[in-house]
């Protein structure tokens, strides 16, 4: 059985270890509130990761 690779880039931990927080149900939005949609959890980590200073696009607008 192969092992799973590790995330290799600091926004890929970033994006890895918020994703983990979000299936353990331990993940929280800036308002305290619980994570419930997968969509937001990839919204958070990429945001995480971004002002950690990861050089990742900005979100484009036409398609949210």
């Amino acid at each position: 059985m192969p092992s799973k690779k590790n995330p290799e880039t600091p926004a890929q931990r970033k994006i890895h270890k918020v994703m983990k927080e979000f299936k353990e149900g331990d993940l929280e939005s800036g308002s305290g509130a619980k994570v419930k949609s997968r969509k937001q959890a990839v919204a958070i980590g990429l945001s995480e990761a971004r002002h950690a200073g990861a050089k990742i696009p900005p979100a484009n607008p036409s398609t949210s």
